[in-house]
């Protein structure tokens, strides 16, 4: 099995909510094969796709039914650590659930934490020994 992840795939209540968040919070482009069902939005290198939660659970075969800490997260990485701050002062006023302020962390970073309608984290943050290249890909 080759080394590579293509898809990371969001089982989400609402995704007409879901796509919106992305869309407008983010300012994230859903793809051309998105729809009414499924809906896609390009990444660098992958593919980040909302489907509803009980649809993707039937998929899989598992049920929809838990709450709480879903044991992942999502991370995005800035170049600096003005730019997390920055980032998370606009998703603030655009309503995004803050729920880490950023701040040093214990492994020589500076981070933020975010969720979005389905309480999915997004990690905002600055790694001093992560490269990025131009486009955002980690080198």
């Amino acid at each position: 099995m080759e080394q590579r992840l293509t898809i990371i795939g969001l089982g989400v209540k609402n995704l007409k909510v879901s796509s919106e968040f992305y869309e407008e919070k983010f300012g994230w482009k859903k793809t051309e094969s998105s729809n009414e069902s499924i809906v896609f939005f390009q990444l660098n290198g992958m593919l980040l796709s909302l489907y509803p939660i009980d649809k993707l659970a039937e998929d899989a075969g598992v049920s929809s039914e838990g709450e709480g800490f879903k044991a992942f997260s999502l991370a995005y990485n800035t170049r600096t650590k003005e730019e997390v701050d920055t980032l998370i002062e606009t998703l603030k006023a655009r309503g995004v659930k803050i729920v880490k302020q950023p701040e040093e962390v214990f492994w020589g970073g500076y981070s933020s934490y975010i969720a979005d309608p389905d309480e999915n984290l997004w990690e905002i943050a600055f790694n001093p020994y992560l490269k990025l290249d131009e486009k955002g890909n980690v080198v």
